[in-house]
């Protein structure tokens, strides 16, 4: 026969509570001033004894004496923590936009560190003597690995599409496909960018279907530019066709033979690769290479998504199209800083060594095996065994950041048996690292293909403390 535990009087136990002055005159807790502030520990108590108050109001017993230390401290330290924090992506989502989209590799953090230390050469020419340009330290890598005659780098892609249709195309026209006119993350769309920059769109064919004969026939005496979109977040099929990049370099020679026109061709690539993806069993996506061979007068993509580096917007193309925005007043305004330009480098080195699915994260992720993931999961599995019901099942990864839409990876996944996932989801998030995961079918799953070895033990940790919990 079981027991029900005793009622709780709550005003027995609201007078149990100490004065706030009487906690602040505990030894222990007096101490605590001496590390964070008599200003700080007195708003942490109130808070402690008003945490302990609404504990009483869902019918929990006052704290002990000797919790109230505990108690205090937790609050001092949740209030020292930093808004941005490093978590656990257990999501499979490996370019996520939300969670800081792709973790740099571990030569790319070190270079950002040693550069930190004190001042560099970010515009001093060492051999010269004077003043530099902060960007010859990505330009002669990034034209070696794409094949481009020059680059440029600013703050993301956004600024990068802006900032070539400011400085070539403003007061003229930019014929576009209708199919192409695409939105992204945060409300970014194509045609608002093209009105802020100035230049005037011409939109050209249907949302599924555009010929190079219309491109053709928009061109006229105030066109400074086609242009092509890849959508990168989302993917038509069907009747549908868009001329060919080299099409449109075809287009663009043909109508410069004609007098007062020479339309540039940009090429909008949005994520950006530098390697295949086909070989790790994705759909094909443009690289940046074939872009430059094609004949593309400006290339933009991001540093942060399929390259594997910080954020920023990587411009490359012809060397007199590159002078003239390097030359506009905006790109001071979008330019980068040290740490971003150091991250960018040792990234791009990774590649040009021949090294990127080894040592960048992005492509060491979408590489893994799903008989590497099932091992990881079933190790995840037996560690957790004595404390909390799990399955490893099969699953999909994605590849996230708007690159490769509707692409998935095989994966395997730790489910774990527990009620509430939701519940469960909110306490993996309040771990002192952070474990970011999903509910699928009902049940809390994590995804080893975005968990990083180093990681491991502290998700473990993590799914422990929610077992002792419970």
């Amino acid at each position: 026969m079981t027991t029900s535990p005793p009622s709780i009087d709550p005003t027995l136990e609201y007078r149990k509570l100490p004065a706030v002055d009487a906690l602040l005159h505990l030894p222990q807790i007096e101490d605590l001033a001496a590390t964070h502030g008599g200003d700080a520990l007195i708003d942490a108590v109130r808070e402690a004894v008003d945490r302990a108050r609404q504990q009483i109001r869902v019918g929990k017993p006052a704290p002990q004496l000797a919790d109230w230390l505990g108690r205090v401290a937790q609050i001092l330290a949740e209030r020292e923590q930093p808004t941005l924090r490093l978590l656990i992506n257990a999501t499979g989502v490996i370019i996520h936009t939300n969670l800081g989209r792709a973790p740099l590799s571990l030569a790319a953090r070190r270079a950002v560190e040693g550069l930190t230390a004190g001042y560099n050469n970010l515009e001093y020419d060492l051999a010269a003597g004077g003043r530099g340009s902060r960007y010859d330290h990505t330009r002669a890598l990034l034209c070696e690995l794409t094949g481009a005659e020059d680059a440029l780098i600013v703050n993301n892609n956004a600024s990068a599409v802006y900032l070539v249709l400011a400085a070539l195309c403003a007061g003229r026209d930019v014929i576009i496909s209708r199919g192409e006119l695409v939105e992204i993350g945060g409300g970014f769309r194509i045609p608002d960018v093209l009105r802020q920059s100035g230049a005037r769109l011409v939109e050209v064919g249907t949302t599924n279907r555009t010929h190079p004969a219309d491109f053709e026939d928009a061109i006229g005496s105030t066109t400074a530019a086609l242009m092509r979109v890849h959508a990168s977040n989302f993917r038509q099929i069907g009747f549908v066709t868009m001329p060919s990049l080299a099409q449109l370099v075809e287009i663009a020679r043909r109508a410069a033979e004609i007098p007062n026109i020479h339309p540039l061709v940009i090429d909008d690539l949005g994520s950006g690769t530098l390697l295949d993806t086909t070989p790790f069993g994705l759909a094909a996506e443009p690289t940046v290479q074939q872009s430059v061979a094609a004949g593309a007068d400006l290339i933009t993509f991001s540093g942060d998504k399929l390259l594997g580096g910080p954020q920023a917007g990587l411009i490359v193309g012809t060397r007199g199209s590159v002078a003239i925005l390097r030359r506009h007043p905006m790109a001071r305004a979008l330019r980068v800083d040290k740490m971003t330009l150091a991250a960018l480098d040792a990234t791009l080195r990774s590649y040009a060594r021949g090294r990127a699915v080894e040592e960048i994260p992005v492509w060491r992720m979408i590489a893994a095996t799903a008989e590497r993931l099932q091992a990881r999961a079933e190790h995840w599995r037996q560690r957790i065994a004595a404390s909390i019901p799990a399955t490893v099942i099969p699953g999909e990864s994605t590849v996230g950041g708007g690159s490769l839409p509707g692409e998935t990876l095989p994966t395997f996944l730790l489910a774990l048996d527990l009620p509430r996932p939701d519940l469960i989801a909110a306490q993996l998030r309040q771990a002192e690292i952070p474990v970011i995961c999903r509910i699928w079918q009902d049940r809390v799953v994590l995804d080893p293909r975005t968990v990083a070895s180093e990681e491991e033990d502290h998700l473990v940790n993590a799914l422990q403390k929610l077992a002792a919990e419970q």
